[in-house]
């Protein structure tokens, strides 16, 4: 007989694959209790040495290990408790029929599974607020993961938005790749931001379609549309009918880490899920997959916004 409590575990961190954590059985009795509770006092020494997260609709604290956590809490109509790490932190939904001295239960039972999460999380965001791109004459980012020199250059030829063309040029220690965009001096940086997304889309789907057309064949599947997607936490999707979408910020990566994304979607339209069968039939065409799915999640993308 299924547990009546069982705990889901989400974390959103880019395909979207993660499998939930197995837990124990436990029963409980259906005990309603909603008096908020504090999390337990500290000598000042170890509260001061505590790791702290936050959310910042917390309504909950609990001191988890090395921890305290404050959490956003809410009950809905839901068989489970389950538990979110996301970019804002630990959000924890339970069935209303549930006590909070189990939800208390739940979260100390998970405690190491939290912390682990939150802290890849928050290491994950230190990242992201690093790779931010200042847009200006100058400014770098990578382009099939090697950078690029960004140089303003309203004389330059190839004219209308996202007008630019990639040149190698010799530098100190070696060469340097400078992509010449064709706007002023003194655009401001949305115009420079635009104008380089629009030559890196058009990178991006050249690129995504020569490498569909290389695996489709090898996995024996057809695919039929490609649109280009700018989603936060998604890299690609795949359809039955045969229509693909990919990120076109994917173009800032290795073609290795592409190709694994490339073949990723592609297997889906073989095995529509992430089976056994599913990372069986990606491993034919990419027998990596693991290193390079590893790197998709820890490498830094550049911050467009």
């Amino acid at each position: 007989m299924r547990s009546l409590l069982q705990f889901t575990l989400d974390l959103f961190d880019g395909i979207g694959d993660a499998e939930p954590m197995p837990v124990p059985e436990k029963k409980f009795k259906p005990e309603r209790v909603d008096t908020p509770a504090a999390a337990p006092a500290l000598p000042l020494k170890d509260a001061m040495t505590l790791a702290r997260f936050v959310h910042p609709r917390a309504t909950r604290e609990a001191v988890l290990g090395n921890a305290r956590v404050a959490y956003e809490f809410t009950r809905g109509k839901r068989r489970t408790i389950g538990f979110v790490v996301g970019a804002e932190g630990l959000s924890v939904r339970a069935p209303r029929w549930v006590n909070l001295r189990d939800v208390d239960a739940a979260v100390q039972e998970k405690a190491d599974w939290i912390v682990r999460k939150l802290g890849e999380t928050q290491q994950r965001h230190a990242r992201l607020e690093s790779a931010r791109i200042d847009w200006k004459d100058g400014v770098r980012f990578p382009f099939l993961g090697e950078p690029v020199v960004v140089r303003l250059d309203p004389r330059h030829g190839h004219s209308g938005v996202g007008g630019a063309v990639l040149e190698t040029e010799a530098a100190e220690g070696g060469e340097q790749r400078t992509l010449r965009l064709a706007v002023a001096q003194t655009a401001a940086p949305e115009q420079i931001r635009d104008a380089a997304q629009a030559w890196l889309t058009r990178q991006a789907r050249r690129l995504f379609i020569e490498r569909l057309d290389h695996f489709a064949p090898q996995l024996g599947v057809q695919w039929k549309k490609l649109a280009l997607s700018n989603a936060a936490t998604r890299w690609g999707s795949a359809s039955s009918d045969g229509s693909i979408r990919l990120n076109w910020r994917l173009i800032h990566f290795r073609l290795t880490v592409i190709d694994y994304v490339v073949a990723h979607e592609l297997s889906h339209l073989r095995v529509m899920d992430h089976s056994a069968r599913f990372w069986d039939t990606v491993e034919t065409v990419v027998p990596d997959y693991n290193t390079l799915r590893k790197q998709l999640k820890d490498e830094a993308v550049p911050r467009w916004d």
